[in-house]
């Protein structure tokens, strides 16, 4: 019942930026965690970003940090991620995770297993 859909995703150059959307519907974001993962070809999917989505405790990790942002439109049931300084490294599919258990993110943000509902990703291409 729960819909994801992911999108903003293009092929830009490094140094560039992206701002990426996930929609999500049939769910409310009352103390939930809203977080984005991604995955590149022959790696493993891992957490980009996170919030929490009550009081908008947000979580990245070290490779993206202060370079990008998460965010929340209550009102619209969206996320946003918006990724600033854009290098290769950052080439991936992103997908929007949603945990539909009524608990914010704290130190498991970046566990794929505690999400339940998945969008089926959008794709960032960084060129040099």
């Amino acid at each position: 019942q729960v819909h994801v859909v992911e999108s903003g995703g293009g092929l830009v150059q490094a140094g560039e930026s992206l701002r990426l959307s996930c929609v999500v519907s049939g769910f409310t974001f009352t103390e939930t965690c809203l977080a984005w993962f991604r995955q590149a070809p022959g790696k493993e999917r891992e957490g980009v970003a996170a919030i929490s989505s009550r009081y908008g405790a947000t979580y990245r990790s070290g490779s993206v940090e202060g370079r990008f942002t998460v965010s929340q439109d209550k009102e619209r049931n969206t996320v946003y991620l918006q990724m600033n300084s854009l290098n290769t490294e950052d080439s991936a599919m992103y997908y929007c995770a949603v945990d539909t258990l009524r608990r914010p993110c704290g130190t498991s943000w970046g566990t794929i297993g505690r999400f339940s509902s998945w969008g089926k990703g959008t794709q960032v291409t960084v060129s040099s």
